[in-house]
């Protein structure tokens, strides 16, 4: 079933109450650097120190600046010692981007891999405009891409959550992971949060180079999305699955193909932790039955739900 559907069960496509809702939960939230460090599995050190420092002035040199920010050039001009004064940034912007393609749309336990996605960027939303910062979105599908460009206020944070809830895209062509992140290199300023919210099928080199190119310049967290079947097959049975179209019986009785499944998807999970360690992005798994406010906040239990 398509996200964009909006039927009365939640597990399977989220509402606009649901994320406008969320404002509570997220005010405990801090996306700093340090946070995400604290939070995430695998190493992780950010490119950035907190808010950025912004070039204000040059002023004379004053007894106690710090020499480290000596303006040299204006010094050798004019021949007296000149300080470079910085003022600190009061927004950065943050980019969600959001993954909405057809094997999102799936979970035996918890909420659709889409709705938990869903949650997860209206949390980080709400918690960046509480922090005064600019908050801007890309949600992606099989129907194409929608992206939203960042700006401050509630106004901007309803029409993002509207857009979750209800995605409209202008063009409708498909995407694959790598075209939408290509689309989201050319649309996320150097400088920004960004946070990348899928379940990662289809991560090619292709997908690969783009991420290195974003993380260059800008703070990337991957969330990856995943149901509890994704990473071990259930004992011994026989289990049906179906999207209202097709049906699949699923025989679970050969140790061996559970044993060699299991092993795949840690095998992926190895894979993205690599990329992760190789371009300095920090990586938070997420369950479909864990709690998105949970994951966020390391302090907070991570209990299944």
């Amino acid at each position: 079933m398509s996200p964009a559907a909006a039927p009365d069960n939640e597990r399977i496509a989220v509402s606009l109450k649901t994320l406008v809702d969320l404002a509570k939960p997220a005010a405990a939230l801090n996306l700093r650097p340090t946070q995400i460090r604290a939070a995430q599995s695998g190493n992780y050190l950010s490119h950035f120190k907190g808010r950025g420092m912004a070039f204000a002035e040059t002023r004379l040199y004053q007894p106690g600046d710090d020499v480290r920010r000596m303006d040299w050039r204006v010094t050798a001009r004019t021949g007296k010692p000149h300080s470079k004064i910085f003022c600190e940034e009061r927004e950065r912007p943050l980019f969600i981007s959001v993954d909405y393609r057809s094997s999102m749309a799936f979970a035996t336990r918890g909420v659709f891999k889409s709705v938990q996605a869903a949650k997860l960027a209206a949390l980080l939303a709400w918690a960046a405009q509480q922090q005064g910062d600019r908050v801007g979105g890309q949600i992606f599908s099989d129907a194409g891409c929608l992206e939203l460009k960042p700006r401050t206020g509630k106004a901007a944070l309803l029409r993002f959550f509207d857009a979750l809830a209800h995605p409209v895209y202008p063009s409708p062509h498909g995407n694959t992971l790598a075209s939408a992140l290509a689309r989201l290199q050319h649309h996320a300023h150097p400088g920004s949060r960004i946070y990348i919210i899928s379940d990662f099928r289809g991560l090619d080199q292709a997908a690969e180079n783009h991420l290195a190119l974003i993380a260059r310049h800008c703070e990337v967290v991957l969330l990856q999305i995943f149901d509890p079947l994704e990473s071990r097959l259930p004992e011994n049975g026989r289990y049906r699955f179906t999207d209202k179209i097709r049906d699949i019986v699923l025989d679970t009785g050969e140790i061996r193909q559970r044993q060699a499944y299991h092993q795949r998807f840690h095998e992926r999970q190895l894979h993205l932790k690599k990329i992760c360690q190789k371009l300095r992005m920090a990586l938070l798994p997420c369950a479909t039955n864990q709690s998105p406010a949970g994951i966020l906040s390391p302090g907070r239990s991570r209990g299944m739900g």
